[in-house]
């Protein structure tokens, strides 16, 4: 499985909680405090995704813990579910099929307990897996 490049985004405490827990397969290539920071190291970077790391003080709701971590290609699914592309664009992107894909998409449904794929964007944004 391909590696995941990454930059954490928010506070410095919570990117450090954020960074104990990502598997081996993420790579964290640069941090900075905010999204607008991070738009320099974006641009200048081959970054796959924007992780942001939640301040301690945030409480989830208890719909929002999942119990079944998404894995780096799901993640990467989700980030382009976020772009707008649709199935056949994030194959391409991807270069997997389209089939692939749509398991992907109910597999990050499922792990979310999101309602449609606007309904896992957003809450994937509001888990800080992704960021726009």
């Amino acid at each position: 499985m391909d590696d995941l490049r990454v930059i954490l985004i928010g506070p410095a405490d919570a990117r450090a909680r954020l960074r104990t827990r990502l598997p081996d397969s993420i790579i964290v290539v640069g941090e900075a405090a905010s999204v607008a920071a991070s738009q320099a190291m974006h641009r200048d970077l081959a970054v796959d995704a924007l992780l942001t790391a939640r301040a301690a003080t945030t409480a989830l709701e208890d719909d929002e813990v999942v119990q079944d971590p998404l894995t780096p290609r799901e993640l990467q699914v989700l980030a382009l579910m976020a772009e707008g592309l649709p199935n056949k664009g994030i194959a391409t992107r991807l270069a997997i099929s389209d089939q692939t894909v749509k398991v992907h998409v109910a597999s990050i449904g499922g792990k979310l307990n999101a309602l449609n794929r606007t309904d896992a964007v957003r809450r994937g944004l509001r888990r800080g897996l992704i960021a726009l």
